[in-house]
């Protein structure tokens, strides 16, 4: 079982409302309502290089180091993935490198929505999420490298 400890507050809270749905049409809703919500990204940042690749749908992914925290633009052609996506950025955004390299993937699991996922769709958070480290990481190894 993940430690909720280990969860970065905003990420904790968005756990704890969905652990609050026990239906999974009201979880789909509600990341739908996150997709919904999601700031848009600029079309030029649609790349090759910010595409999250090992998705089916089509994933795009930005991160900007703005004083020692990480924001992150996000979006997708589908719209529950675009929630999946919404979900990381709320939870991931406007965090220190360090802090997004310490969440663990499992948090997914107390969420109760990997049981509703497709395994293709399973396997595309964690893609989704593995880029965001790495975004996170590459801010950190610079930020080490300046010191």
């Amino acid at each position: 079982m993940a430690n909720t400890l280990s969860l970065p507050p905003q990420l904790d809270k968005i756990v704890q409302r969905f652990k609050r749905r026990n239906d999974p049409k009201q979880k789909y809703q509600q990341l739908l309502s996150y997709a919904k919500k999601l700031e848009p990204m600029p079309e030029e940042a649609k790349i090759p290089e910010n595409k999250v690749s090992g998705c089916v749908s089509q994933v795009y992914i930005t991160a900007e180091l703005e004083d020692g925290k990480v924001h992150y633009l996000g979006d997708s052609d589908a719209q529950l993935v675009k929630g999946l996506v919404a979900l990381l950025i709320n939870g991931l955004n406007d965090l220190p490198p360090e802090q997004i390299l310490e969440v663990s993937p499992d948090f997914i699991e107390e969420t109760g929505l990997k049981v509703s996922l497709t395994p293709s769709r399973a396997n595309g958070f964690y893609n989704i999420f593995q880029t965001m480290q790495k975004k996170a990481l590459g801010f950190q190894m610079a930020q080490q490298q300046e010191t």
